[in-house]
């Protein structure tokens, strides 16, 4: 029983030709990287705040699809690669109004693009003359809106929430026709 030794069991394992490619066959791997290392980790989390955030739902305009108190991850760094989409949610700050701050940030689905026409009649969403398909919006609208050309740059929102959301269906009736919504700065 001599075979059963630790010295011999140990010595067995540290020549096996099985173990000797693993790299952690002592403990120095788990030492702090040094200088490089921390650079490193500093330049990562410069990165990450710089491309993405986290933000909280403070109102029911975008119910269901997100409810009060909800957290979302935000990246933003898509949209310096492509345009924003129909049917995208993004994040922007108010345009300039009566009664906002300009801290006020708010969340919002695209449901038109530059050259597209918008008219919200007969509790649908009508872009360029044909009606929308929405599964996501919590009641149909309630409201109407004459139709609408969505100048070059702009985007025009809604909020899935329809009927209690303040979005660009409002902005076009508090201003002249240039207050759609331009995304000056994407988080």
């Amino acid at each position: 029983m001599s075979f059963l030794r630790p010295s011999v069991l140990h010595q067995f394992l540290l020549t096996s030709i099985s173990l000797k490619w693993m790299p952690c066959q002592s403990w120095g791997f788990l030492r702090w990287p040094g200088l490089d290392g921390f650079f490193r980790l500093l330049v990562l989390v410069l990165l990450w705040s710089m491309c993405s955030e986290i933000r909280f739902i403070p109102s029911s305009s975008m119910y269901p699809t997100l409810r009060v108190g909800d957290r979302v991850f935000i990246e933003k760094a898509s949209y310096y690669i492509r345009s924003p989409a129909i049917n995208d949610i993004v994040i922007f700050r108010a345009p300039k109004q009566p009664g906002t701050s300009e801290e006020v940030v708010f969340i919002k689905r695209i449901v038109a693009k530059a050259g597209d026409y918008v008219q919200v009649h007969h509790g649908s969403l009508y872009v360029n003359g044909k009606a929308q398909r929405e599964d996501f919006i919590a009641a149909r609208p309630t409201y109407t809106s004459e139709l609408t050309y969505v100048p070059e740059g702009h985007i025009y929102v809604l909020g899935d929430n329809r009927n209690n959301s303040y979005d660009s269906h409002d902005w076009y009736y508090s201003q002249s026709c240039t207050s759609y919504l331009k995304i000056p700065f994407l988080f």
